[in-house]
């Protein structure tokens, strides 16, 4: 797979919407929401569309009217500049109004989110500011004391059925207790962006050099090897692994090569007859077998070579 830079923050706006449902429609999800003119930005502003609306969904039964959310990659940690920063955005969210109060501190809430529990912050909060931090459900911490209400998303410990997507946010998921919920939940979904979003992110993610992670290539080949030629017609270039360009008949006779790779070496006078293909039903066909075969020799007798 082609190693570019993982941009978690789409996914995890994505994987947002898709955890509340239904629900997601009572809700606003703005994102990289501008608090001034200048570039200052919060992660994303979630706003009731309904005002006084009860959320349902446990990650969100904690909301109010106006709600900040602030997430860090798994690499990343919930520092107590982080607590800072955020208290500061809500600070000037609260106060750039035209009138006094016309958002009061009362309708506001903070969320923060990340993969690992923020002990340190946590136990300087409570230190310095009295604040008191109760677990209201798995993974789901509430934060009470402070100048604005705040909840702890840890994303590790979230119960993985009821946030199917945000509970596997993470680069070191398994293929059958992770991977293969997805792939069913995004089976339902695929035509949406969200999902397109979200999954994209978490399989380049996890995408691993073990034997788990080829038995996740060749799943994964077989979950999306129905889209190829849809999508190509769509005009859309967008690949399982390096080198899938669709639309482009020497870029699909690659990608065919590159996914006989994967399981071993691939006899020059084999290549040579994939290379030299240009009919396009031809190489559609081939790919979707060689994303099947377990060996070269199994995709040139499925292909009639």
């Amino acid at each position: 797979m082609e190693k570019r830079i993982l941009q978690w923050h789409p996914a995890f706006q994505a994987i947002l919407q898709i955890e509340f449902g239904e629900e997601a429609q009572y809700l606003q999800f703005l994102k990289e929401y501008n608090l001034t003119e200048k570039p200052l930005q919060m992660d994303t502003l979630i706003i009731k569309a309904v005002s006084g609306r009860k959320i349902r969904k446990k990650i969100g039964a904690f909301f109010r009217q106006y709600n900040i959310v602030e997430y860090k990659s798994p690499t990343d940690y919930i520092s107590i500049n982080d607590f800072y920063k955020v208290t500061g955005y809500a600070c000037v969210y609260q106060s750039n109004t035209r009138q006094i109060l016309e958002i009061s501190p009362e309708d506001m809430t903070i969320t923060l989110v990340g993969n690992h529990y923020p002990g340190k912050m946590l136990n300087y909060l409570k230190k310095v500011h009295k604040a008191e931090t109760t677990e209201m459900f798995p993974g789901i911490y509430y934060v009470t004391g402070l100048l604005f209400p705040m909840q702890i998303l840890v994303i590790g410990r979230l119960d993985k059925g009821e946030n199917i997507w945000l509970s596997r946010l993470r680069e070191d998921l398994g293929l059958h207790g992770d991977i293969e919920p997805l792939m069913a939940e995004y089976r339902k979904e695929k035509q949406n962006p969200l999902y397109e979003a979200a999954m994209d992110l978490i399989i380049r993610a996890n995408w691993k050099n073990s034997e788990e992670g080829k038995m996740m290539c060749n799943a994964l080949r077989e979950l999306f090897a129905d889209e190829l030629e849809e999508r190509e017609h769509r005009g859309i270039e967008k690949g399982i692994e390096k080198g899938i360009e669709r639309g482009r008949e020497a870029g699909k006779a690659e990608a065919v090569l590159e996914l006989l790779e994967e399981t071993g070496p691939v006899p020059e006078q084999l290549s040579a007859s994939i290379l030299s293909q240009t009919d396009m039903k031809t190489l559609t066909k081939w790919l979707r077998l060689a994303a099947k075969a377990e060996s070269a020799e199994a995709f040139k007798e499925a292909a009639g070579l």
